[in-house]
């Protein structure tokens, strides 16, 4: 944000998020950017100092004289509860107000059994990650579900798929229990928005994220942003059908969808077909590194058929790179030479010129991260802080007293 001198002030929150970003690190610095006078910018920098959410340090840069004071955000002014569920495993933290974890467990549990069972779960596990941090510290909870999410309602809707699922609004369930802004997306959403944000943004604009996992998905970046569909269905590549797929039954009730033939689940129940004694992706992995021959071929084969989704959705895209993350993508590179072979031949010439398939810089941490920022985002944002503002003599009481934020 940047502001000339004459234009409209610029406010609380948006001096915040100057300093949030770095743009700003000195009053000079605010001044210079937004056109602010020098009584503005004190007062609006004495708010920040009253409510906790930026932090002075005298021993900033000098240029001759007395060193100017630096500004910095307080990360520590409270913290963000995040879970990113995925078909059997989650991962569930504790996070400050940049991301950062400071607690954090990793759960494996079926989310079929549903919200009735999950989410009491979740709860109980962000009591303990808390410890000795009082739950007044807790400023907005984050939750990625394997299901497609009406965003602007936190609803998922699953039919079909993930059938206890259907319907629930997740916001004001777990509000009960933390009374703070609480959002919901898709799990694979997230795991986007996370790698994204942290890995890539400063490289390119346009990026696909595909995991492939139990189950397989996709999070679409477009300009930036992610591209969630009028519904919030767009990324479901999974139930696009593939030729020659075998007549398999998918569990949405169509056969041959991606998610069906070439997903970790598929590859575990084709390697049993073949004779091979597998339980677990572990299993398959001990395989591939003996150099098995059976089991090379139903890997390789896997990411040929997500190969010939993500060649339409390359084509239809044009992402500047398209990332391949979850447990089967990160631990096969089998599967993803056999995704690039086929991306390659079959997407046209113009979207794979310059098109880089990358397996996953973040691994598990991605769906953290991306639950974070989607709170952050938030209550973070100009307008949600300068709502929050409170008189001087308020400010003890917290940051955020009187932030009132719809969930989800």
């Amino acid at each position: 944000m940047s502001r000339r001198p004459g234009s409209t002030l610029a406010s609380t929150g948006e001096v915040l998020q100057l300093i949030r970003t770095g743009e700003a690190a000195t009053r000079a610095d605010i001044g210079r950017l937004t056109g602010l006078s020098r009584p503005a910018v004190q007062m609006r920098v004495a708010e920040l100092l009253e409510r906790n959410l930026i932090v002075e340090d005298t021993e900033g840069p000098s240029t001759g004289g007395r060193p100017p004071a630096r500004l910095t955000f307080n990360a520590a002014a409270g913290v963000i509860l995040v879970a990113s569920l995925g078909a059997s495993r989650t991962q569930i933290a504790v996070c400050d107000l940049a991301g950062a974890e400071l607690a954090r467990t990793d759960l494996e549990i079926d989310v079929e059994r549903g919200p009735d069972i999950v989410l009491p779960l979740l709860m109980d596990l962000w009591d303990e990650l808390l410890g000795d941090r009082p739950r007044s510290q807790v400023r907005g909870v984050g939750l990625g579900v394997p299901a497609t999410v009406e965003f602007a309602a936190g609803r998922t809707e699953s039919v079909r798929v993930m059938a206890s699922w259907t319907g629930v609004v997740i916001p004001p369930l777990i509000e009960a229990r933390f009374p703070v802004p609480v959002f919901v997306d898709n799990d694979v959403n997230v795991i986007a928005a996370g790698e994204y944000r942290t890995a890539y943004a400063g490289e390119v604009r346009d990026l696909l994220y595909v995991k492939v996992s139990t189950r397989i998905g996709a999070g679409v970046v477009a300009g930036g942003e992610i591209l969630r569909g009028a519904l919030g269905a767009a990324g479901e590549i999974g139930h696009i059908p593939v030729r020659d797929g075998g007549g398999v039954l998918c569990r949405c009730g169509n056969v041959d969808c991606v998610d069906s033939v070439a997903s970790g689940t598929a590859i575990l129940r084709d390697l049993r077909a073949r004779g091979r004694d597998v339980s677990s992706l572990s299993d398959v992995v001990t395989l591939v590194r003996a150099g098995d021959a059976e089991t090379m071929t139903v890997v390789r084969r896997a990411g040929r058929l997500l190969g010939e989704v993500i060649a339409s959705a390359v084509n239809l895209l044009n992402p500047a790179v398209v990332v391949l993350g979850g447990d089967v993508a990160e631990r096969f590179q089998p599967l993803v030479s056999g995704v690039r072979e086929v991306v390659y031949r079959r997407s046209t010439a113009l979207a794979t010129r310059s098109l880089r398939i990358e397996r996953s810089r973040l691994g598990p941490s991605a769906g953290i991260t991306g639950c974070a920022l989607m709170v952050i985002d938030h209550i973070m944002a100009p307008e949600v802080v300068d709502a929050a503002s409170v008189p001087a003599h308020q400010a003890a009481q917290g940051p955020f007293q009187g932030l009132q934020v719809a969930g989800g």
